[in-house]
C-alpha cells in the first residue's frame, strides 16, 4: 500500500514538472491604427488639375519609368506609408496619336490584365460634380491591385488620368480588406474632388 502510494505522488510530482503542452494559437492578424480622416488639396504645378488626398499620405513624383523618363511630367504616386501602398497616377494628353478611344481601350486592358486571379471586375462609369467623367474598376480576388480608374474632361477631351492603387504586400483579400475598405475612401473622395484647371 505504502510502495502505491510513494509511485502515486512521485507520478503527480514529475508530471507537474513537465512543460504544458504547446497548443497552436489561432491565425491572427496584426492590429492596424487608422488615421484621423482628413484631406489637402493637391497643388503640383507639373498637373493640370487638382483634387484632395488624405494628410496622411504624400505625393511622390514619378522621376523614371523602367530606367527611362515617364511620357508626361505628371506622372505620381500618392503614397500612404501607414498602410504601405500607392496609388499610381499617369496623366496623358488626348492627341491625334493618343486619341481618347486607344486611351480607354488600354485601360480596359490594364485592368483585364488580372482576370487570371480576379474572381469578378465590377465596372463603374462616373461623373463628378465638376464635370470630370470616367470608369471606376473594382477588381475582387487575390490581385494586385485591386481598385484603378480612368478620368477625363467630358466636353473638351483634352485629358485623360488613370490611376491604380496597390498594396506592397501579399495578395490576401481577407486580410488586406479592412485596410482597402479605408483606402478605397479616399480614392472615391480623390475621384469625387478631381477637377481640371486648364
Amino acid at each position: 500500500m505504502r510502495f502505491t502510494i510513494f509511485f502515486f505522488l512521485f507520478a503527480m510530482m514529475v508530471q507537474a514538472c513537465e512543460e504544458p503542452a504547446l497548443v497552436p494559437k489561432p491565425r491572427a492578424y496584426p492590429k492596424v491604427v487608422y488615421p484621423e480622416r482628413g484631406y489637402q488639396p493637391f497643388t503640383e504645378n507639373y498637373c493640370d488639375f487638382t483634387f484632395e488626398y488624405p494628410v496622411y499620405a504624400t505625393i511622390q513624383q514619378d522621376t523614371a519609368f523602367f530606367d527611362e523618363k515617364p511620357a508626361h511630367p505628371c506622372w505620381f504616386n500618392v503614397y500612404f506609408p501607414d498602410f504601405e501602398c500607392r496609388i499610381h497616377c499617369s496623366y496623358v494628353p488626348i492627341t491625334a496619336e493618343a486619341p481618347l478611344d486607344k486611351l480607354k481601350t488600354d485601360a480596359f486592358k490594364m485592368t483585364d490584365w488580372h482576370n487570371k486571379k480576379a474572381t469578378y471586375i465590377d465596372e463603374r462609369p462616373f461623373l463628378n460634380p465638376n464635370g470630370v467623367k470616367g470608369m471606376l474598376f473594382e477588381v475582387e480576388g487575390p490581385v494586385a491591385s485591386q481598385m484603378q480608374f480612368y478620368m477625363t474632361d467630358s466636353l473638351e477631351q483634352k485629358h485623360f488620368m488613370r490611376g491604380a492603387l496597390y498594396f506592397y504586400a501579399k495578395a490576401q483579400p481577407d486580410s488586406l480588406a479592412p485596410v482597402y475598405n479605408f483606402v478605397k475612401e479616399d480614392v472615391l473622395h480623390m475621384i469625387e474632388t478631381f477637377k481640371w484647371t486648364q
